[in-house]
């Protein structure tokens, strides 16, 4: 995120040290460059495709609401004036269309401008100007563009690599977020995680290097050869972003696309949060649950700086897989499997540590053994259920060590204390 420290240590550097009869002017030009750029205030939890209909908006925005999103698209139907008026009173943030009659709409629910979904490199130089124009009429907000896959071909992304194409998206387009959507297979007979896993790697990376939050799209609904999604896999999907340092996370989709050609099309199943006719699926309920924990997350999770992320198996030397990190070991209790998990860390704004694990399996529960470099009466978890922060709970008393158990695909969030 940019801050406004880290505006002054980019771009004056150790030059305050030597000019301090200039020190108070220039902090004061920082600030106003820093308050013209979006500064990003709760965890981003969004979709695609709002709700597809022009009646009973409210009540429809009402059910967004209500499931804990935080965060809403364009809506048909409605004017981008009337979308942000509605936001304002459900407490919702909003993306809206770019421009209405020639004006950028405006309001204390807007957050900015949708954009661009997908582009390819050759139309970098006019988003640049786009995104430009909007933070110089809308200080304070942004232009959103979301990117393509690493899984997009060359052709698409108009670069040799996907590296580049989001170096020089950042590089030439300036944005505030980073954005992208990836939807990995999770069938019996395919899983390709592991570049779901590398995507956000290199969101994590840049987006850290650029100083601006990253955020992803995943699937929620079954759509070509992506089967329904179980509410394990969605929290696997979820959380994962989240241990890779994402600010926010979007489903694809809250309200099923029309299907169109006969049942022949991209979503001849259906099945989002909301059918094509505005009934809620057991996808409603999921997301309802799943957002509510991320919201109780949410303050710490804004706080939060991403310092690394680590794979480890119980069964192959974890202790050199976490070398560096906040946790010595994880093992497998006795006559239990050998369970895998995905470890992010994060320096905390108040100056200590935090660590969440991501059970990988999306199928079992996991129960390990976990040693921290800290010791446990140091260690806190964040409740997912209250936000509260508490001291660790052995979920197995009567074992040796510190017993933490995981559902399914679902995660944690502790904060180590043993620097403050």
């Amino acid at each position: 995120m940019m801050t406004v420290f880290w505006m002054l240590r980019k771009n004056l550097g150790a030059k305050l040290f030597f000019l301090p009869a200039l020190a108070f002017w220039l902090v004061a030009l920082d600030v106003t460059a820093a308050e013209a750029r979006f500064i990003q205030d709760r965890f981003a939890i969004g979709y695609w495709v709002g709700p597809q209909t022009s009646e009973n908006l409210e009540t429809r925005y009402r059910e967004i609401a209500d499931a804990n999103f935080t965060l809403v698209l364009g809506t048909p139907g409605m004017t981008p004036a009337a979308q942000l008026e509605l936001c304002d009173k459900l407490g919702l943030r909003a993306i809206v269309d770019a421009r209405s009659g020639g004006e950028l709409a405006d309001g204390p629910a807007c957050w900015g401008y949708a954009l661009r979904d997908e582009p390819n490199a050759a139309d970098f130089p006019v988003l640049a100007n786009q995104v430009g124009e909007i933070r110089r009429e809308r200080p304070g907000r942004f232009g959103y563009i979301n990117l393509f896959p690493n899984y997009a071909s060359a052709a698409q992304l108009g670069t040799a690599t996907y590296e580049e194409h989001v170096a020089r998206f950042i590089d030439e387009v300036k944005p505030d977020v980073l954005s992208m959507d990836h939807y990995p297979l999770m069938r019996p007979d395919g899983d390709t995680r592991d570049l779901y896993c590398e995507n956000l790697d290199t969101m994590r990376r840049l987006s850290l290097k650029a100083a601006i939050p990253f955020w992803n799209f995943f699937y929620s609904m079954p759509f070509n050869d992506r089967l329904d999604p179980t509410e394990a896999q969605i929290r696997w999907q979820i959380f994962t972003s989240v241990a890779y340092g994402a600010k926010g996370v979007l489903y694809f989709c809250y309200w099923t696309p029309g299907k169109g050609n006969g049942g022949t099309g991209e979503f001849p199943k259906g099945g989002a949060i909301i059918t094509a006719e505005g009934l809620k699926t057991r996808h409603y309920d999921e997301a309802r649950r799943i957002n509510a924990e991320l919201k109780n997350l949410g303050t710490t999770l804004m706080q939060l700086t991403s310092t690394g992320v680590y794979r480890v198996n119980t069964g192959a030397e974890p202790v050199a897989a976490l070398k560096g990190s906040p946790v010595r070991t994880i093992s497998r209790v006795r006559s239990d499997p050998h369970s895998e998990f995905i470890i992010g860390t994060f320096h905390h704004a108040d100056g200590g540590k935090a660590v969440a694990f991501v059970n990988h399996s999306y199928s079992h529960t996991a129960w390990p053994t976990v040693e921290f470099t800290a010791p446990v009466n140091e260690v806190w978890e964040v409740n997912k259920t209250t936000g509260e922060t508490r001291p660790v709970v052995d979920d197995s008393p009567e074992l040796p060590g510190l017993q933490l158990s995981f559902g399914a695909g679902d995660a944690r969030l502790f904060l180590l204390r043993e620097n403050l």
